[in-house]
């Protein structure tokens, strides 16, 4: 069971219906995102999607995996993460895994006009603190379609 938190218009979710799986969840606050997102997949797919905010979301079931590849960064009250992490830890199973896409702390201070944290897999790792280990780490430069580089990265966290 696999879930994209910010999900949005991503391709990530027609990527996995695309690989075989089969118990996919998309979250994201915007169901004009989703109705665009859903038109992109083969009609056959079957995709539980999810229109609510991560932080005051009550998950009804657990998933293995909670994938995050940039709506935490825009978290910058430590209120605002501790509701997150809570839904976090409510969602995913024990043993199961967590990826957090971040900008890196060479990466942009805001994004679409809204400040941002941004971390390193250190001071992710701190964030989440002794609720998850960490597994991996990696970062890169993407190339936004203005051409312009933005540093992000990821951690790979396990749930004990």
């Amino acid at each position: 069971a696999i879930i994209d938190i910010g999900a949005g218009v991503s391709r990530l979710t027609g990527a996995l219906i695309k690989e075989g799986f089969t118990d996919v969840s998309a979250l994201d606050i915007s169901e004009a995102a989703f109705a665009i997102a859903e038109r992109k997949l083969p009609k056959e797919a079957s995709v539980n999607w999810i229109v609510a905010d991560a932080r005051h979301w009550e998950p009804a079931r657990t998933y293995d995996l909670w994938h995050d590849r940039a709506a935490f960064h825009f978290l910058t009250e430590p209120e605002d993460q501790e509701a997150y992490l809570a839904t976090l830890d409510r969602a995913l199973r024990k043993g199961g895994h967590v990826i957090i896409g971040t900008f890196a702390l060479d990466g942009p201070e805001s994004c679409s006009g809204l400040q941002v944290q941004r971390y390193d897999a250190r001071t992710l790792a701190d964030r989440l603190g002794d609720r998850y280990r960490l597994i991996r780490s990696l970062t890169w430069d993407h190339e936004t379609p203005s051409g312009s580089k933005q540093c992000f990265q990821a951690g790979l966290f396990q749930k004990p």
